[in-house]
C-alpha cells in the first residue's frame, strides 16, 4: 500500500491557514477603506482659503461689486458709476483700463 505524504497538514493546519489568509484579506480591504475615505474626508475638511476655487467659485466682477457695498466699502453712488463701468466695459475691445475694485 501506498501512502501519500501530506508534510504534516491536517485538519487543523488547514483551518488555521484559511482563517489567517481570510483575516489577512480582510485587514487589506478595511485598510484600503479607511485609507480613501480619509483622504476624501481631508479634501473636503480644508478651511475656505486652503481650498483651490473652481470657476464656478469665483464671483463675478459684478458680485464683487456688490459684495463692497453690503460691506460698506463704497457708497450706492460709487456702486453705481463703477457698475456702469463694467457693464461698458463688457463690449468688444474695452479692457476695462482705469478702473479697480
Amino acid at each position: 500500500m501506498m501512502y501519500w505524504d501530506d508534510h504534516g497538514m491536517n485538519g487543523w493546519g488547514a483551518g488555521l491557514m484559511l482563517f489567517t489568509t481570510l483575516l489577512f484579506l480582510g485587514l487589506l480591504v478595511a485598510a484600503a477603506v479607511v485609507l480613501f475615505r480619509y483622504a476624501g474626508r481631508a479634501t473636503q475638511q480644508r478651511p475656505p482659503e486652503q481650498q483651490r476655487p473652481g470657476p464656478e467659485q469665483r464671483p463675478g466682477p459684478e458680485q464683487v461689486l456688490a459684495e463692497r457695498l453690503a460691506r460698506g466699502e463704497i457708497d450706492p453712488e460709487e456702486y453705481r458709476l463703477r457698475l456702469e463701468a463694467l457693464r461698458g466695459a463688457a463690449g468688444p475691445g474695452a479692457g476695462g483700463a482705469g478702473w479697480t475694485p
